[in-house]
């Protein structure tokens, strides 16, 4: 879409802002991306706000455990980790976008080392680096063993405290406002607790950066933090932004298997354990990846996810197992010291027996549909991290990418917005009389979970993802029937629920749509990859009457977001 905004004056059931402030730029998210934003608008002198939904450590980008890919290493080349981006992406990246990410990606780690992150190094100081799956050389930079998403955030949350830029924590984020000329004017957003702000209120800004990360919440298991529950996705649909390639949902393969009727976080057993040389096996023992691909345990996630479900099926078991016996004691505990406590945590011990695991969600490859600069089909509105969808990761993330993600696109956005400075804020549009969507009560969370679960998780097939939309849509027809009589009370657990529900059914929708086989998105009904006709991006926005509008690009790249505006 390059045209005038399409708005769909949808919003969330909610008061009004009973109190609001200004600012230049709103960040919500405090991840990589949303702090690395925040930092280079407030290092270019823009008045600047990060609002974020648990505490300012309390992101995805800190659950973080295998590293951050870059061309480092002596002999590895951005050429090199193009290659592999592209073979992991499926035949569906944006090879522009790729580019980018992996020519710019070296000095954007470097850049973070500046700004005060420690990653693990060598008696001669150089930086260590590992290899994960889809990767064909060591370039993957990691700190504390295995715990990098921490330190990364520590670095951030750091810098952020040191500049002194406005936070508010705690936060849920409700609905952009927009000003007549359908721009983006700020958000509205929910403070949870006691503070100088509590309540529903309001920042006005005239650029609004989205990096409120994933929705793993949306099944009902997962490895990310009970905060991922889409929010940003569902607020940019609800602004009349476009989404894409949401059916790409990578189910990591290796999660540390807790029972059959575990839900919400899991923890993760990083990818860099097999990496180091850990081996998949079945009960029996048997490497089951030896000939499923040239990598074995190290091949691209959504392959070693499917071998791991195919070997579960045939063998009629729960769950396979990771060996990783051979690294003996003193590895684990310095390699990987958070897994190695994870474990033992949960009553196992990798050092004397094999480890349990299945796949679970993990990683939403697509999202907010952004150019080249972060910028989305709303003018004004950007999008930076897991919740965007850059074209960089196709139809497969690679290991270790996102975070490499988050900092490039971050920086660029932060960019674009400093060169349009000074910034000048329209007035957000009179409400009127908005549609306000129906909330879902609190209650429905868990069957919303179950219903995507069940019908579109690893395996998928246009009867599983049929009945997950009928039912799907029966939750929402629930609600609007309810509200005609009462609705669910406004609130945090109502709001998510919502959100949750929104981008299920987006996602089911696109899931039932593609009609193929490609990265990490799997019918059973349509086992093969069809490039003549799927070899292009599914691209979903939400119609005025909350309808679902589906069309297909013409070739891999995205078509342009918007026009630039004028300059003012």
């Amino acid at each position: 879409m390059t045209g005038a905004p399409q708005t769909t004056g949808i919003r969330l059931d909610a008061p009004p802002p009973g109190w609001s402030i200004a600012a230049d730029v709103v960040v919500v998210g405090s991840g990589v991306a949303g702090l690395t934003a925040a930092l280079r608008c407030a290092a270019a002198g823009l008045s600047t706000v990060v609002v974020t939904k648990a505490r300012l450590d309390d992101g995805s980008t800190r659950w973080a455990q295998g590293g951050i890919a870059a061309a480092l290493g002596d002999g590895d080349t951005p050429e090199q980790h193009l290659d592999d981006t592209l073979v992991a992406g499926a035949g569906l990246c944006d090879e522009e976008a790729v580019r980018l990410l992996v020519t710019e990606g070296p000095g954007a780690v470097r850049r973070l080392i500046a700004s005060g992150a420690h990653f693990d190094t060598s008696a001669s100081g150089e930086i260590e680096l590992t290899r994960e799956g889809g990767h064909h050389r060591r370039r993957i930079a990691h700190a504390g063993g295995d715990a990098t998403g921490a330190e990364i955030s520590r670095a951030l949350v750091g810098a952020v405290r040191d500049a002194g830029l406005r936070t508010i924590e705690n936060a849920l984020v409700l609905d952009l406002l927009t000003d007549t000329a359908g721009r983006t004017a700020g958000i509205s957003l929910h403070v949870m607790g006691e503070g100088q702000h509590d309540g529903v209120g309001a920042v006005h800004a005239p650029a609004v950066v989205l990096a409120t990360g994933g929705m793993g919440q949306v099944f009902s298991a997962t490895t990310n933090p009970a905060v991922s529950t889409g929010d940003g996705v569902a607020l940019a649909l609800r602004a009349g932004a476009e989404i894409s390639d949401l059916e790409f949902v990578q189910f990591h393969p290796t999660v540390l298997f807790l029972g059959t009727d575990s839900e919400g976080q899991q923890p993760l057993v990083s990818e860099a354990v097999r990496g180091e040389g850990a081996h998949l096996v079945d009960a029996s023992g048997t490497r089951f990846m030896l000939g499923q691909h040239e990598l074995a345990e190290l091949a691209p996630r959504d392959i070693v996810a499917k071998a791991i479900m195919r070997r579960m099926r045939e063998q009629d078991a729960a769950h396979m197992y990771l060996d990783a016996r051979h690294f003996g004691a003193r590895m684990w505990e310095r390699r990987f010291p958070t897994i190695l406590a994870a474990c033992r945590a949960h009553g196992i011990d990798p050092v004397t027996e094999p480890v349990p695991v299945a796949p679970a969600a993990h990683y939403a490859s697509g999202g907010v549909r952004t150019d080249l600069h972060g910028r989305t089909t709303v003018p004004g509105l950007y999008a930076c991290g897991e919740v965007a969808c850059t074209g960089v990761h196709g139809a497969n993330r690679l290991a270790s990418n996102s975070l490499l993600e988050g900092l490039v696109f971050a920086e660029r956005i932060a960019a674009d917005i400093a060169s349009r400075a000074p910034l000048a804020a329209g007035a957000p549009a009179s409400s009127g009389t908005p549609s306000v969507l129906p909330l879902i009560a609190p209650e429905a969370r868990a069957g919303i979970q179950r219903i995507m679960s069940h019908g579109a998780g690893v395996l998928r097939s246009a009867d599983s993802l049929t009945a997950a939309a009928r039912a799907l849509h029966e939750v929402h027809r629930s609600a609007v029937n309810d509200s005609r009589e009462k609705t669910a009370e406004p609130g945090v657990e109502s709001w998510e629920t919502t959100n949750l529900l929104c981008v299920a059914r987006v996602l089911t929708a696109a899931a039932l749509e593609r009609e193929e086989t490609r990265g990490c998105h799997w019918r059973e009904d349509r086992p093969d990859r069809d490039d003549g006709t799927w070899g292009r991006h599914l691209v979903v926005r939400l119609a005025a009457d909350r309808s679902l509008v589906v069309h297909r690009t013409d070739s891999t790249a995205f078509p342009p977001t918007a026009p630039r505006e004028p300059q003012p």
